[in-house]
Order: structure tokens, then C-alpha cells, then sequence
């Protein structure tokens, strides 16, 4: 039988939770997630409840709710509440310890150039600002194995190096790096690594204490399927001292009786929607009520999914994988044909999307939302498929039969130009 067959079952795990348009193919998870109905509906009551009140609600019953969810993620991502404090988003995370961090003259972050754009911005920002630069280590596609990536980073370490800025799982090539063996490398180097670990969380198991990083942030609104806006940031106890949330509020000189410095500043920003980290826990419950086995089950079934739409991609249409089958989770990347049309004009250039007009064409005309990347620059081209519990194996065949036609159609205007 051909391995590629679809007759294995991986029917959609309660399609109608998700207010996904029906009329999409919506593959494309990792982007931003997608919120079941009665976790939103959870936020609405939230929201209702702090209108009828909002100062009983802000000042009374959002510590304990707050505390309630951080317990849950804590115990499900191997953590000490006490060292975990909610923020709206990783990127967020990565600016609170970056830009509390004291870099000078001629330090040096290390990240590497499967890096978030985002993350690397903030590394940029911070480092031009210090005089402090950013060493982007190269891990060109495909990549092998993970003793690859290891011997890959520590290969550009520096007597100058300060602190590697690491992604558990990348998001372009959608790769889990071997976090723990790197963070030990590291460690014993006397080097901090600031984990983006903004896939990681309901993608992969997680222990924290065991992968012992400095620092770690991740998101919950994407595997998790928390409402957008949930976010967390894990510090390690010897090193929360001045660490500091993007804004500073009343947290710095008011502590809390009960609740660590690291709680305290982050835990009010100011007046803020809090629905979204209260309603983790709920999330966190809803993916593990979705099989038998819980979320332990729902990761190996996203994972084979995922893994089933990727040998799709590249048997069927002779696509090249980035990576071996042991560095995937719950989405996979495939180099698509390098892009040789015109040069694009000013503005058409996403980042999240790369050439718009791969993406929206798949959107468009076939109703597939994928992402599309240039990466790590133009003409080079990947396309990143996700599994999600509402995702099925019809909904990859669409994108194996729609990027023919896309290549086709490329052809066909370069012959006419």
C-alpha cells in the first residue's frame, strides 16, 4: 500500500466546538490558534461579570481566578506557580527579559536564523542600544538531525557571548530543537538561554524544571486553544531579580502578601481585559476532554496527522522536508519551488506570509489558509502545514492538489512575459 494512503482514520475531533468557516481549509493552526465556542463563551461571561462590577471584579476576583489558571498551567508545563507570571503573548515575554537585561559594549545574543522576526527585532533593538550585537547562527534547510542544531549553535559561541535566544519549536520550519540538551550546553558554558517557546505548550510534553532554562515564554492561545492573549513567562528563581514586565505598574513598589516580585510586577499592567488568562485552565480542560488519553493522545494524533499531510506534500509533489520526522510535532514545513516571478513592490511583502501572492492565491481561489514563507530569504519558499483536532487528511489533499496549479499558473506568465 502506498504510505501515503488516507485510509488510516483521522476523522475531525468535534468539528462544531470551532467557529472556523466551514467554506476554509484551515490549516494553519500555529499561526494564531483557533478558540472553541464554549471557551469564548466562558470569556464573554467573564467580561459581562466585570461590567456589572468593575472594581469588585478587578480588585477582588481576578487575583484568585488568575491564581486558579496559573496553577493549572503550572502543573501542566512542569513549573512552580511562583515562577510563572502571565503575559499577552511570547514576544512579549522576550521583551520583558531582554530589555531587563543589562547588556554592554561588545556582549553578544545568539539566536539562530530560524528565529521569529519578532524575537529577533527585540534582540536587535536591545543590542543596538547597548552597543551589544546579534549572532545569528546559520542552520541551513535541510536539516538532519538535532545534534545537528547542537553542534550548529555552540560552533558560534564567543568569549563575548551573553545570552542565546533559542526557539523550542520554529516557527517557519516548524523544527523542535533538542531545548534541553542545548540549555545544558549551556549552562555549563555559564550562558542564559531565553527559550521562544511559543509553539511548545499542548504541541509536545513540557517539564520546565527539567529543561532548566533561565528563561522561558510561550503562548496558550495557539496548541492550548486559550482565547489570544494568554501568554506566560517562566523565570527561574536565581534570576527573577529585576526582571520587569514591558510596563511598569503598581506592582514594583506594592508587594503582595503571598505572591513573589515576579507575580507582582507582572500580574497588573494597568486597567486590561484579564478574560483571556482566566480562561487557561478552561482551555486546558477542553483539549484534555477531547480523547481518551487526554492531551497526551491529542498531541501523538496531531502529530501523525501532521506527519501524513506532510508525506503528501513530498511524495506526491516531490517536495522536499526540512527535517527528520523525530524534530516535528503538530505542523511540518516543505520547500516549495523557488519563486522567480517579478520582484515585489513595496508593501506586498508579509511577514507573516512571505510572497502574498502564493498565499492569497491558495486563499482565494481554493480556500486553503497555509502560510507561505520566503525563507530564509527570496526565492527560497516553504509552505507549513498544522494538525489541530478539527483538521482531517481531505483538507491536505486540497493543498496537494492546489499547488500544481498555483506552479502552473507561475510558468504560464513567465512564458508570457
Amino acid at each position: 500500500m502506498n504510505k501515503t494512503s488516507t485510509s488510516q482514520s483521522f476523522p475531525p475531533i468535534r468539528p462544531d466546538a470551532w467557529l472556523l468557516d466551514p467554506n476554509v481549509v484551515f490549516i494553519n493552526h500555529g499561526s494564531f490558534g483557533a478558540c472553541p465556542k464554549g471557551i469564548l463563551a466562558r470569556q464573554t461571561a467573564i467580561r459581562e461579570e466585570i461590567e456589572r462590577e468593575p472594581v469588585d471584579f478587578l480588585v477582588r476576583k481576578m487575583p484568585p481566578l488568575v491564581d486558579r489558571s496559573r496553577a493549572a498551567l503550572a502543573d501542566l508545563i512542569g513549573a512552580d506557580p511562583a515562577d510563572l507570571a502571565f503575559v499577552h503573548n511570547a514576544t512579549a515575554g522576550v521583551n520583558a527579559v531582554l530589555r531587563s537585561l543589562d547588556f554592554q559594549p561588545g556582549d553578544e545574543i545568539l539566536t539562530t536564523v530560524h528565529d521569529y522576526n519578532a524575537c529577533r527585532n527585540v534582540a536587535r533593538y536591545v543590542a543596538e542600544r547597548a552597543g551589544a550585537r546579534v549572532v545569528v547562527a546559520d542552520l541551513p534547510l535541510p536539516i538532519t538531525s538535532p545534534e545537528q542544531v547542537v553542534e550548529t549553535v555552540l560552533g558560534h559561541l564567543t568569549s563575548r557571548t551573553r545570552l542565546a535566544l533559542i526557539d523550542h519549536i520554529t516557527s517557519p520550519t516548524a523544527l523542535i530543537f533538542p531545548i534541553e540538551r542545548l540549555v545544558g550546553a549551556l549552562n555549563e558554558r555559564g550562558i542564559d538561554t531565553l527559550v521562544d517557546g511559543a509553539h511548545a505548550p499542548g504541541m509536545i510534553p513540557l517539564d520546565l524544571r527539567r529543561i532548566g532554562a533561565a528563561y522561558y515564554t510561550g503562548n496558550c492561545h495557539k496548541w492550548l486553544c486559550a482565547p489570544k492573549g494568554a501568554g506566560f513567562l517562566h523565570v527561574r528563581p536565581d534570576r527573577q531579580k529585576g526582571i520587569q514586565p514591558p510596563i511598569v505598574s503598581h506592582g514594583w513598589n506594592r508587594p503582595r502578601s503571598g505572591y513573589t516580585p515576579l507575580q507582582d510586577g507582572f500580574d497588573w499592567p494597568g486597567t486590561f481585559d484579564p478574560s483571556a488568562w482566566i480562561c487557561v485552565g478552561e482551555a486546558i480542560r477542553f483539549v484534555n476532554s477531547l480523547l481518551p488519553g487526554g492531551l497526551t493522545a491529542l498531541m501523538r494524533r496531531n502529530h501523525d496527522l501532521a506527519m501524513l499531510g506532510r508525506r503528501m506534500l513530498c511524495e506526491r509533489l516531490r517536495l522536499e522536508p526540512v527535517g527528520p520526522e523525530e524534530m516535528l510535532g503538530s505542523m511540518a514545513a516543505v520547500r516549495l519551488p523557488d519563486c522567480d516571478l517579478s520582484p515585489l513592490d513595496p508593501g506586498e511583502e508579509d511577514i507573516l506570509y512571505g510572497d502574498t501572492r502564493y498565499h492569497d492565491r491558495l486563499l482565494d481561489r481554493y480556500g486553503i489558509e497555509v502560510p507561505v514563507y520566503h525563507w530564509p530569504a527570496a526565492p527560497r519558499m516553504v509552505v507549513r502545514i498544522s494538525a489541530q483536532a478539527y483538521n482531517y487528511p481531505a483538507q491536505y489533499e486540497r493543498l496537494v492538489a492546489a499547488i500544481p496549479a498555483i506552479e502552473e499558473d507561475k510558468a504560464g506568465r513567465r512564458d508570457s512575459a
